[in-house]
């Protein structure tokens, strides 16, 4: 009897582990059925890249496919990334509007940001002190939410004079080393590097604005910088 009662009680806890071991490995399977879908999407999530901007990120003057936002995310797509871009650009705007804009543009879902300002501060000879504060009060509310930026710098005429020159050509390449931004020497880089003397045939008749060919131009040159902030901004995802 108590041979049968130990045989029944080893057969017994026997099954109870074999069931336990299988309950854990059912278990562990369930999980992970569940979490790697998951896991999957937030992988393959696209980086949400805020364009801040002025007319030139507004894409003025042209339709809405050759402005520079859908141009580039044309580019990134071509190049295989996957990225959302928001198209910040505001017509007329300076440095102080983008600051005054930044903390309810940044919403949640922005990874990344790309500031193009200063050409209006330019264009009103805005002292470049001003400027300065108002592009460091943008880096500074970028670096509050962990997002990561690509400044685009702009280099002034000589017209104000070689000081305002220099204070203000000094803005973007101090800014970005301060607050360790990717950083773009200027937006037109593109068409100065294509175009040797005659630059008429890729801007609009103001001689300002770039027409369709002037963005591609633009958009083949800011794309490797872009390319280099979303890795940046999935990196810090991680």
């Amino acid at each position: 009897m108590k041979t049968r009662l130990f045989a029944n009680g080893c057969l017994t806890y026997g099954l109870w582990r074999r069931w336990g071991k299988a309950r854990s490995v059912f278990l562990l399977v369930t999980f992970l059925s569940a979490a790697l879908p998951a896991a999957r999407a937030v992988a393959t999530e696209p980086v949400t890249v805020l364009a801040l901007g002025d007319s030139l990120t507004q894409g003025y003057g042209l339709v809405q496919q050759d402005g520079f936002v859908p141009q580039l995310e044309h580019w990134l797509a071509e190049q295989g990334i996957d990225a959302r871009l928001i198209n910040g650009g505001v017509s007329g705007d300076t440095t102080q509007g983008g600051a005054a804009r930044v903390e309810w543009s940044l919403t949640e879902d922005v990874d990344a940001m790309i500031v193009a300002l200063g050409g209006n501060d330019l264009l009103r000879g805005i002292d470049p002190a001003v400027s300065r504060a108002n592009l460091e009060a943008i880096l500074k509310a970028a670096e509050a939410r962990d997002v990561a930026v690509l400044l685009i710098g702009l280099r002034a005429p000589g017209n104000y004079g070689p000081d305002y020159k220099a204070a203000f050509d000094a803005i973007y390449p101090e800014l970005a080393e301060r607050y360790d931004t990717l950083y773009l020497e200027s937006f037109f880089d593109g068409i100065e590097a294509e175009v040797d003397g005659d630059r008429g045939a890729f801007f609009q008749a103001d001689g300002i604005h770039p027409n369709r060919d002037g963005v591609a131009l633009i958009v083949a040159a800011v794309g490797p910088s872009v390319a280099a902030l979303i890795a940046r901004a999935q990196k810090q995802n991680q």
